[in-house]
C-alpha cells in the first residue's frame, strides 16, 4: 500500500484548519440568534437605517472609485514612468495604515485649522459627523481594491488591440470606449463590488469621523458595549448576510477561467 505523501497530508490538514478557523466563529454567530431575534432586529428602524446607510455610502464610495479610479488604473496598467512603483505603493497605503489613523488624518485635513477644511466649511460641506465624512473615509479604504482589480483586468487585455485601433485613426478615448471597456467591464464591476464589500465593513475610520449617523458596524459596536452579545449579534448576522450577497455578486461577475486566458 502506497504511503501518503507527507506534504499532501500537511496541505489537506492546513486546508481543514484554515476553513474551520474561518467558518466556526461565523457559523456560531449565525446559529445563536433565533429567527425571532433576527426578525425583531430587522423590524428595528435604527437597524434598517444603519444597514442602508452602510450599503448606500459604500456604493457611493464605489461610484467615486469608478469615476476617478478607472483612468488612474489604466495609466498604471499601460504606462511606464519614473516613480511608478512609488505611486503603486501609495495606492496600497490605505490597506496597511491602521484605520483609526485614517479617520484622524481625514479630520486633520477637514478641520478649521487646515485651509481645505475652512474652504469646505465656507461652501457648506461638513465632514465630521456627516454622511459626507463617511463617504470620504469609505472611499479612502475601498479605492485601492478598485484600482488594483481594474489595473489587473486591463493588463490582461493584449495591448496590440489598442495599437490596431489607434493605427486606424481612433483617439485614445474612442479606443478605450470601443476596445478596452468591452473587455474590462467585468473587472470594473468586480472592483466596485470589492470596494463596496471592503467599505461596508469599515469601523475604525468611520467611528472617528462620524459616530453619528451610525453605520451598521458602529451600531453593532454601540449595542455590544451597551447591551452585550444578545442585542448586537442579530445586527451582526444581517451584516454578514449583506456581505454574503456582495460576494455572491462577486462570483457571478468574476471572469471565468476561459475568459481570463
Amino acid at each position: 500500500m502506497r504511503r501518503p505523501d507527507p506534504f499532501t497530508v500537511l496541505a489537506w490538514t492546513s486546508t481543514f484548519l484554515v476553513v474551520a478557523f474561518i467558518l466556526l466563529p461565523l457559523v456560531e454567530m449565525v446559529r445563536q440568534p433565533s429567527a425571532a431575534d433576527l426578525g425583531e432586529a430587522l423590524a428595528d428602524a435604527d437597524v434598517r437605517r444603519a444597514i442602508w446607510l452602510s450599503v448606500a455610502t459604500s456604493g457611493g464610495a464605489a461610484l467615486i472609485s469608478l469615476v476617478f479610479g478607472t483612468p488612474f488604473a489604466y495609466l498604471l496598467a499601460r504606462r511606464e514612468f519614473r516613480g511608478k512603483r512609488l505611486v503603486e505603493s501609495v495606492v496600497d497605503l490605505p490597506i496597511m495604515i491602521p484605520h483609526p489613523v485614517i479617520g484622524i488624518a481625514v479630520l486633520a485635513l477637514a478641520g478649521r485649522h487646515h485651509w481645505l477644511g475652512r474652504l469646505a466649511a465656507d461652501v457648506g460641506v461638513r465632514v465630521m459627523g456627516s454622511v459626507t465624512g463617511i463617504v470620504v473615509v469609505l472611499t479612502f479604504v475601498g479605492l485601492p481594491f478598485y484600482i488594483n482589480t481594474v489595473k489587473n483586468g486591463i493588463e490582461a487585455i493584449p495591448q496590440r488591440l489598442e495599437n490596431v485601433s489607434r493605427s486606424l485613426g481612433a483617439s485614445s478615448l474612442a479606443t478605450f470606449r470601443r476596445v478596452v471597456f468591452p473587455l474590462a467591464w467585468r473587472s470594473m464591476v468586480v472592483g466596485m463590488i470589492m470596494c463596496t464589500a471592503r467599505a461596508v465593513s469599515e469601523f475604525g475610520a468611520v467611528v472617528i469621523v462620524a459616530y453619528h449617523p451610525m453605520t451598521a458596524p458602529v451600531l453593532i459596536y454601540e449595542r455590544f458595549t451597551a447591551y452585550g452579545l444578545r442585542y448586537s449579534q442579530p445586527v451582526a448576522v444581517w451584516l454578514i448576510f449583506v456581505c454574503l450577497g456582495l460576494f455572491v455578486l462577486l462570483r457571478l461577475f468574476s471572469p471565468r477561467g476561459r475568459e481570463r486566458a
